[in-house]
């Protein structure tokens, strides 16, 4: 009989102890979610009071904004209406930058426009003949060299023409403060690597321009001048001797000697 009580309370003791474990783990998980929904509940609000602060603030100056953009200032008061990311606006103000910088530069360039060609009388049917005979004699006239010239600036190598023709004038020049202002402004225009219109020159030419450079003088840039001339007769000459403007302004002269 004792042996029947005790398994009896034994049971019953087991049956309880369960139940309590099980009421104490859904206690625990109802009051794990209250809590979660104590924590996030305020964070919603938070936003949401933010979000209705971002609207009626836009809504109360609607021309701030628009201003902003048509100045193109977004840099000042980038972040005024941006509480998401102020990375971006950083990265829109750079951008906006350079963006000026290069209309800046473009309209200089266009401002700057391209230099005029050497004075000379028009070309007479004999001479523009000879200039197919050989390339010296093509650069021995100024009409020759304009003509030339032309044709380079087809082929975006003016900068060669440009180049042997400041090197001619340098020269001339006996003055030697003159000649250290042009050679410096000859380096700066044609040598340095930085300039847009820098020739082609090897490394050879380029470490005697910079041994001259030291003391400039007339013939500073002889070396790089003959580099120049053989390229442009080797290569550029050719292909202007079978260009459109050769042909057409042969063509013309030539009627013109006919009609007279």
């Amino acid at each position: 009989m004792w042996r029947q009580f005790f398994l009896y309370f034994r049971t019953h003791s087991y049956h309880t102890d369960n139940c309590q474990a099980k009421e104490t783990l859904q206690n625990e998980d109802e009051e794990d979610i209250r809590e979660a929904q104590w924590i996030f509940q305020p964070m919603g609000s938070e936003r949401m009071e933010m979000r209705k602060r971002q609207m009626s603030t836009t809504q109360e100056t609607p021309g701030a904004a628009p201003a902003q953009h048509s100045t193109g200032n977004r840099g000042s008061n980038a972040c005024c209406f941006c509480w998401c990311c102020c990375c971006s606006c950083s990265c829109l103000t750079v951008r906006n930058q350079d963006e000026e910088r290069a209309r800046r530069t473009s309209h200089e360039l266009q401002a700057e426009g391209i230099p005029n060609c050497e004075e000379s009388p028009a070309p007479t049917l004999e001479e523009v003949n000879a200039w197919a005979q050989s390339f010296d004699k093509l650069m021995l006239t100024p009409a020759g060299r304009n003509a030339f010239r032309e044709f380079l600036r087809t082929e975006f190598s003016e900068e060669n023409m440009l180049f042997w023709m400041a090197c001619e004038e340098l020269k001339q020049e006996s003055n030697k403060s003159v000649i250290e202002e042009k050679a410096r402004l000859i380096y700066e225009d044609y040598i340095s690597i930085l300039s847009p219109k820098e020739v082609s020159l090897d490394s050879r030419v380029r470490e005697v321009i910079n041994r001259n450079m030291l003391e400039p003088s007339q013939h500073t840039f002889d070396d790089a001048q003959l580099q120049i001339y053989t390229l442009m007769h080797r290569d550029s000459y050719p292909r202007f001797m079978n260009s459109a403007i050769y042909k057409d302004l042969l063509r013309s002269l030539s009627e013109k000697s006919i009609e007279a």
